[in-house]
């Protein structure tokens, strides 16, 4: 047993393990499906998208396109409309989403996506 493990145990200091997992998505799989979805993004929103589907925890484990499109959605509601705004004037997210949902298509229908958001996304 390691030294340090003796002395935490002797200590009575729990031990903590630290869990490594590996990258289950890949940047270049993430922009390959971003391209996809939205081929006439501008090369910064591009990155930002990517950046945030690579550092999103909750998206480790998706598919590229699950990661690329949720983070998509994410980036369009907070940049592009008053999303944040009416959540601070008090809307609930339901209803907030509801009034964006028409600026959120425009935008994704500019940068050439052929999917549209569905309810609740």
């Amino acid at each position: 047993m390691p030294r340090d493990s003796l002395i935490h145990k002797s200590m009575g200091i729990p031990q903590i393990q630290i869990r490594r997992e590996p990258l289950l998505v890949s940047r270049p799989a993430i922009e390959a499906a971003l391209r996809r979805l939205v081929p006439r993004i501008p090369p910064h929103e591009f990155g930002a998208v990517v950046d945030h589907a690579l550092d999103s925890r909750g998206l480790r484990h998706a598919s590229p396109e699950t990661a690329a499109w949720l983070s998509l959605v994410a980036y369009v509601r907070h940049v592009f409309n008053e999303y944040d705004a009416l959540l601070t004037q008090g809307y609930d997210q339901e209803s907030a989403r509801h009034f964006v949902l028409d600026d959120m298509e425009a935008v994704l229908k500019d940068w050439g996506a052929r999917r549209s958001l569905a309810a609740g996304e």
